[in-house]
């Protein structure tokens, strides 16, 4: 398993995705600050490890808190959550992270624990939260494999994998259980302009498992599906809205049109706190926008000309009805999703249609 992020008595160690796939080194962030410059540099990327990366960010910032008293620690914790939610705003695992730790602080807060028990409690939560990441990621693999063919080859968009995760990862989490159930799958992986997600990361990684992979550049997945040579799609999911809008990196928007065009199945494989049951629609996500330079150099060499405009969304909103199922660790949702969505949030029994997904 790729060592993406892991908790040490020095602090949250990431592995420097930046540098990859020519380097593996490693950055250690001793302190919540250096958590959010980790998450907000790309340094760690992917919805799921931002989100328990922002969990150990907390953790770490209230063990590290000098504070003697709870009400002190408490404005700390403010400022702590305050600055992890400023780095990423589209990935609502940051939020979920951020708030899974303050709640179990609040309510510990709350009881007059001591100080030393609740740092115990957070840090033993954030660690959890690393554990039930990657069970979540092996149980959608397991929802998820029998979607795709049991020969041919699959694209996908961005990395959505161990890099992207705990371990495991999510739509190429499917794949690799796909995989291991005995289907024959090679992949396809867009590069993904401008941060090479696909290219540098999940060809990486999937070259370290074994998997058959092809790098491509963005614009050539149409031809290919005109040729018959992408039998599936799956992608994972930055956020997803309570009618099943998918958040993901820019760019999934146009692979989930040509996929539709051509009639190959558009999967989104994400864990259930990737969806945002208070978002109604994917109109009401945030984009977020990052520097111009991404766009306008690669490996620092500057590839436009001085001055030009630049336009760099980080993530577009692929409209539920390109979606032909959503895979959660929970099981496999299709249209309409706003039912299904919030049949499965109510935790009940999920309808004869999802069940045989």
């Amino acid at each position: 398993m790729i060592p993406t992020l892991e908790w040490l008595p020095e602090g949250v160690n990431f592995l420097d995705q930046t540098k990859l796939p020519m380097e593996e080194t490693y950055v250690l962030a001793t302190d919540y600050r250096q958590v959010a410059t980790v998450i907000r540099d790309m340094i760690v990327r992917g919805a799921p490890a931002i989100g328990v990366s922002a969990a150990m960010g907390m953790a770490l910032g209230i063990d590290r808190s000098a504070a003697t008293t709870l009400a002190e620690l408490t404005a700390e914790v403010a400022i702590i959550a305050r600055t992890l939610a400023e780095t990423r705003p589209t990935a609502v695992n940051l939020f979920w992270g951020i708030d899974e730790i303050r709640s179990l602080f609040n309510s510990l807060a709350a009881t007059n624990t001591a100080i030393a028990e609740i740092k115990s409690a957070v840090i033993a939560r954030a660690r959890q939260m690393y554990d039930e990441d990657i069970a979540a990621c092996k149980q959608m693999g397991a929802h998820g494999a029998a979607l795709l063919p049991m020969e041919g080859t699959v694209l996908t968009h961005c990395n959505a994998g161990a890099l992207a995760t705990c371990g495991y990862g999510t739509a190429l989490g499917v794949i690799r259980a796909a995989i291991e159930r005995g289907h024959n799958i090679s992949v396809f992986a867009d590069e993904t302009r401008p941060f090479l997600q696909g290219a540098r990361l999940t060809a990486w990684e999937l070259m370290k498992d074994n998997i058959p992979t092809t790098v491509i550049c963005d614009n050539m997945a149409a031809a290919l599906m005109r040729q018959g040579r992408i039998q599936a799609v799956i992608v994972g999911s930055d956020r997803i809205a309570a009618n099943g809008d998918v958040a993901n990196k820019i760019g999934t928007y146009g692979v989930a049109i040509l996929a539709h065009e051509h009639g190959i199945p558009f999967y989104v494989a994400a864990p259930w706190s990737t969806i945002d049951l208070a978002t109604s629609n994917g109109d009401q996500i945030p984009i977020e926008q990052r520097s111009p330079v991404e766009v306008t150099h690669i490996n620092g060499r500057q590839m436009t000309p001085t001055g030009v405009r630049i336009e760099n969304p980080a993530f577009d909103v692929t409209p539920a009805k390109y979606v032909a199922a959503i895979v959660t660790e929970r099981g496999v949702l299709r249209a309409p999703y706003a039912e299904s969505i919030r049949a499965m949030a109510s935790g009940t029994p999920r309808p004869a249609k999802l069940a045989s997904a």
